[in-house]
């Protein structure tokens, strides 16, 4: 599904994602919920990637006129972590996601519009209180002038199906072209970000930023080492 966003800034200047989302889904048993936490999770995350072959290194670059955008997960927003009646713990655990990786690209030169394609890895979990096999997750793409304001942003809806008996997926998700156009041959492309993360509520918002995670054996929330990104 081809889907397309374009916010017009000046007579000059806007700014256009469009997405065609090519999502591919792996299953794997696993604890519902469990959003990491484990000595063995740096483990089981290479022996994850090297039988999925995620990518490890950015999309093939063309020649540019000067540097990609960056391009990076929200802090607070890089995980969904539901809880039945606010309560904090992996037995009130509903539907559960995290974003594990990004590869992105980009191309321009002269004058010509920054054009960036991203691939984004979903880990996606279902907790005890998870209703059903199937969920709807939905998160955004924003491009920003790096380090201020938002100048574009657009939402997807990511549909999960789990597969009976396993409470644990993966999803790749391919934003295929996100075009910022350029002023002039001097506006280079570290002048921009492009963030995405999931739409989640102040409460999930603020779990994530307090770096907050737990053990699926212990039931409690425990503080994260995790710094902001």
């Amino acid at each position: 599904m081809r889907r397309n966003f374009t916010l017009a800034l000046s007579a000059l200047m806007a700014v256009s994602i469009a997405a065609t989302t090519a999502t591919a889904a792996y299953a794997q048993r696993g604890p519902g919920g469990d959003q990491g936490g484990g000595e063995d999770d740096a483990a089981k995350r290479k022996k994850r990637d090297e039988e999925w072959n995620q990518p490890k290194a950015p999309l093939q670059q063309l020649r540019n006129a000067g540097p990609c955008p960056f391009v990076k997960v929200l802090y607070d927003a890089s995980r969904y972590v539901e809880f039945k009646d606010a309560k904090e713990s992996a037995g009130q655990a509903g539907f559960t996601g995290e974003i594990q990786s990004l590869a992105s690209g980009c191309a321009y030169k002269g004058d010509e519009p920054i054009k960036i394609r991203i691939e984004a890895l979903f880990q996606l979990g279902k907790g005890p209180q998870a209703q059903g096999d199937k969920h709807v997750y939905r998160y955004w793409v924003a491009v920003t002038e790096r380090n201020q304001a938002v100048i574009a942003k657009e939402y997807f809806d990511l549909p999960v199906s789990f597969p009976v008996g396993q409470d644990r997926t993966y999803a790749t998700e391919t934003i295929e072209q996100i075009t910022i156009p350029r002023a002039d041959a001097k506006v280079s492309g570290g002048n921009f970000e492009v963030l995405i993360g999931f739409d989640v509520t102040p409460e999930m918002a603020a779990f994530n930023r307090d770096g907050k995670r737990f053990r699926v054996q212990a039931g409690q929330v425990q503080p994260g080492t995790s710094t902001k990104q």
